[in-house]
């Protein structure tokens, strides 16, 4: 009997963004990070069951990772939590926290379109956001 040798073929790691943070205003609190391909749940995560959300210390927010679900068209929205109270708070409608997107869309008046924040991941993707604050 001939032995064959027993080929396995390397299964590519699981898709992923790599995310830079800059233009944080202090180093209190967390980041609140939120990845979705659901246009209609941009920039608010909370009514898309599948995204990609998580908390990142402020300390930690210079580089760190974002699992993707699977290979897509995503966008990132990230709010600077100050207070680690797990939402965005607000004056008079405009926000007393930071926030940022991914491809550092203009804002003018309320949130980017998904459109202007999306981009491709599949494989490993990277993208550097630069934080904005209102008051």
């Amino acid at each position: 009997m001939v032995l064959l040798p027993l080929l396995i073929a390397a299964s590519a790691p699981p898709p992923s963004v790599e995310v830079s943070i800059t233009g944080l205003r202090s180093t209190k609190g967390q980041l609140l990070v939120c990845l979705t391909t659901n246009r209609k749940a941009f920039p608010d995560c909370s009514k898309d069951q599948n995204a990609v959300r998580m908390a990142v210390k402020t300390a930690a927010a210079a580089d760190f990772v974002v699992p993707a679900p699977a290979k897509g068209v995503y966008a990132i929205a990230v709010v600077h939590d100050e207070n680690s109270n797990n939402r965005m708070d607000k004056a008079l409608f405009l926000p007393k926290e930071g926030f940022g997107f991914s491809r550092n869309p203009a804002i003018i008046a309320g949130p980017p379109s998904f459109k202007a924040a999306s981009f491709a991941i599949d494989g490993e993707a990277r993208q550097a956001i630069r934080m904005k604050y209102m008051l």
